[in-house]
């Protein structure tokens, strides 16, 4: 499955903010790799002491960014998941705001985060690849709206490189 094969009907027009960062030929396991690698090495360019950064009042730190990353990759797996193994079911929306408080980022060091990362996207790479293409397309609803299984890895990819380039231009971070 391609990005460009997706259907507006797959996913809630809020999406299409991370869908656009993403290139749109490319199947969905090679760019979560790919995306993974460069996510990674933005991180080798992270400095221990970087962590505790943020670019302004109220703004997240570095840690606490790569810990949304991680969080919302957790959560749109399962997403996927329950919607590839229960079509039609409803799922809840998470408030991320809420979460990122909760999370203890600023106990973290870089070198978990990123072991984190990579074993949660690795995962998520293996969870996509066993899906049937009538998995890939199958849907539910989550936060109201009507998502596909394949549409949440694409999101998943664009979400990414969306706090990628959030990170190279409000933190510096080249």
């Amino acid at each position: 499955m391609i990005a460009n094969s997706l259907n507006s009907d797959e996913y809630n027009a809020y999406y299409d903010r991370y869908l656009q960062k993403i290139p749109g030929n490319l199947e969905l396991g090679i760019l979560l790799l790919e995306n993974k690698e460069e996510f990674l090495r933005l991180l080798d360019k992270i400095k221990p002491e970087d962590l505790t950064y943020s670019y302004a009042e109220g703004k997240w730190s570095v840690a606490e960014v790569i810990q949304h990353l991680i969080d919302v990759e957790r959560i749109f797996q399962y997403r996927s998941l329950t919607l590839a193994r229960e079509p039609g079911i409803r799922l809840p929306g998470f408030d991320h705001d809420a979460y990122v408080p909760m999370s203890s980022a600023q106990n973290r060091t870089l070198k978990s985060f990123k072991k984190e990362f990579k074993a949660v996207r690795d995962s998520g790479i293996s969870l996509y690849q066993s899906f049937s293409e009538e998995m890939l397309v199958r849907k539910g609803f989550v936060s109201g709206s009507a998502t596909s299984c394949r549409a949440l890895g694409f999101i998943s990819a664009g979400h990414t490189k969306h706090h990628i380039e959030l990170f190279k231009e409000n933190y510096n971070i080249i």
